[in-house]
């Protein structure tokens, strides 16, 4: 018979949350220490974990008893450590891998914002440029490189796994080309190149972005026939035009950057252009834990935020789209499929 444990008294709960960074930096050790690389398929005793991953098997054993509070990790009777689907998910090679977006969540900067989320709350504003004296993107190329390659490694695990999904809920067959806006390395438009062969595409970013497009996208890839690289910033232009416009997890900016976005892109596509934009929204029920906080940590770094359906549909319908339909496409993002008036 399974014993199920009362739920803690909301005093002690709310101490939990309190340590809730405690959660956050044993996640990023473990991740930063390769622990779950270094654990097979089967329980390892700690000793033995500890000489993989180079540490001393007591405070290793100290940091997998915490994150196995949470479900990472699970602890055997004999005191050997095991694998959950959890901690599988932080290991480089797993095909769903949040290794990179563990790190991204908990780099440097963030334990340096996280405390004055009250003076952002009372003032609207980001609080980098206080911190560092600089935008968040400038900060991050210019200060803290590291860290911009965490992040780029993020997006592009991320974006890397979403495309897929995009790709298969998107019928595309009456359209000749697509565009990828704020694309990253193009795996939104790869994905939809290969659903459609005979599809030309465009991908559209930052010029230290565009650089480290994806392989296929680049001379010499398989796609780079049917497929053009455009560096340059969609707030300020989208030269490209396409029957289709891809906008993807980008309109988490300020408002004025989002309605320059949009207006560029409804400037480029002319009227009857499709639009879908792709967004983490919210009130999307099974996701609010993790997309709050990362409102939270928006309004922190860029003063941006996450959208509920209804302030997505708000500004894209201020910028002059039609909203034709809004679907989910997957448990964490909804898409947006919109028309430029004719």
């Amino acid at each position: 018979m399974t014993t199920v444990s009362p739920a803690p008294p909301p005093s002690m709960r709310l101490r939990e949350l309190a340590f809730g960074a405690a959660c956050a930096a044993a996640l990023r050790a473990a991740a930063r220490l390769g622990v779950a690389d270094a654990l097979g398929d089967g329980p390892m005793a700690v000793e033995d974990l500890a000489a993989a991953v180079k540490t001393e098997p007591r405070p290793l054993r100290r940091l997998l008893r915490a994150l196995t509070c949470y479900g990472v990790f699970a602890e055997h009777e004999d005191g050997r450590f095991a694998h959950t689907d959890m901690s599988r998910l932080l290991r480089e090679d797993d095909p769903n891998s949040m290794r990179s977006i563990t790190l991204w969540c908990t780099e440097p900067w963030t334990w340096a914002a996280w405390p004055k989320l009250d003076e952002a709350v009372r003032t609207g504003r980001n609080v980098v440029e206080d911190l560092y004296g600089k935008e968040f993107f400038t900060y991050l190329n210019e200060d803290a490189p590291e860290s911009a390659d965490v992040f780029n490694r993020a997006m592009t695990t991320s974006s890397r796994q979403s495309a897929r999904d995009v790709a298969e809920l998107l019928d595309l067959s009456g359209s000749s080309s697509v565009a990828d806006i704020g694309g990253g390395q193009g795996h939104v438009v790869a994905s939809l190149l290969d659903k459609y062969p005979s599809m030309h595409g465009t991908l559209l970013d930052l010029p230290r972005v565009v650089e480290n497009a994806d392989p296929r996208l680049r001379p010499g890839g398989d796609l780079a026939g049917r497929v053009r690289i455009v560096p340059g910033d969609c707030r300020e232009a989208v030269p490209v035009e396409a029957d289709v416009y891809i906008i993807k997890n980008i309109l988490e900016w300020d408002d004025d950057s989002t309605a320059r976005c949009l207006g560029n892109v409804i400037a480029a596509g002319g009227p009857g252009a499709r639009v879908v934009v792709i967004e983490n929204l919210v009130d999307d029920t099974p996701s609010m834990r993790f997309s709050t906080a990362m409102d939270l940590l928006l309004l922190l770094n860029v003063g941006g935020a996450k959208h509920t359906e209804k302030s997505m549909v708000d500004r894209i319908t201020a910028a002059g789209l039609v909203i034709d339909d809004i679907r989910p496409v997957n448990p964490y993002l909804h898409a947006f499929d919109c028309t430029v008036p004719r």
